[in-house]
């Protein structure tokens, strides 16, 4: 497993050095742009404004257009020298309870490695953490962008997790969503007991996505030359309100005629 960056937990006055790596991997499936005509392959070219040519990457800087249309061109050094320590450590700026943490604001596992020497400091972290049940609050500075990340255990190791900012969220203010709707107390205890009845531990592994097997599956048929069956599903409507209530029972009767499912240990 290759590192995606290397530098050094702050915690205090101790400093435990570190690598990342990458704790998710992408799933979707990678499909290429080709031309109808001859199934060519299509490919992106950089092309200059001003002359209409191809650029290659080694004539391409980074620049930030500044006033009267102007442009400051950065180089990789001046992203360093902006603030030298931020792009070289995680600093923990504050400790606090992980159910103080919405799931809205997270967004990206990594794995934290200790480097050659810091083992004693790394695990010192992970059981003052584990033991305080608490996670560390810190941000960092990662391609180029300032992150703001929670430390925490996981396993024997210590597991950064990417945040998003408040400032990143999208205001729902606009959205048409109901504030109150007329439910009755039937309603609500038969939801509740459907809930109950669907209530089991969480395992991960239970759960797989199905979609891309069945395209996966789909390409293999057009591989060999067969015609492809399109599974026609009904359409799903809302529910009308006096529905509801029969649409709970109804949903409440087929899971207890579901044969219950094999405990993982």
């Amino acid at each position: 497993m290759r590192s995606l960056w290397r530098g050094a937990i702050s915690f205090g006055l101790v400093n435990i050095p570190v690598r990342l790596y990458k704790a998710s991997r992408e799933r979707e499936l990678k499909f290429k742009l080709l031309h109808k005509k001859d199934l060519s392959e299509i490919r992106y070219a950089r092309i200059c404004k001003a002359d209409g040519k191809e650029v290659p990457w080694e004539e391409i800087v980074k620049g930030y257009k500044w006033k009267d249309g102007d442009y400051v061109v950065l180089a990789d050094e001046d992203f360093k020298k902006a603030n030298l320590k931020k792009t070289q450590s995680i600093d923990i700026i504050d400790f606090t309870n992980e159910d103080q943490i919405d799931a809205i604001y997270y967004e990206t596992p990594y794995y934290l490695e200790p480097e050659k020497g810091a083992a004693k400091a790394y695990v010192l972290l992970r059981e003052a953490l584990r033991r305080s049940k608490k996670v560390a609050v810190g941000n960092y500075v990662f391609r180029q962008h300032e992150h703001l990340g929670v430390i925490k255990p996981y396993g024997d190791l210590l597991l950064l997790n990417q945040l998003r900012y408040d400032a990143e969220l999208v205001d729902p203010k606009d959205l048409n969503i109901p504030k109150k709707e007329a439910v009755s107390k039937n309603e609500i205890d038969i939801a509740l007991e459907l809930i109950d009845n669907l209530t089991k531990p969480f395992h991960p592994s239970e759960y797989a996505d199905t979609y891309t097997k069945e395209i996966t599956a789909v390409i293999a048929q057009k591989a060999k030359g067969r015609r492809v069956k399109i599974k026609t599903q009904p359409t799903t409507k809302a529910p009308k309100v006096h529905d509801i209530m029969a649409l709970l029972k109804q949903s409440l009767q087929e899971h207890k005629k579901k044969p219950k499912r094999r405990k993982i240990a």
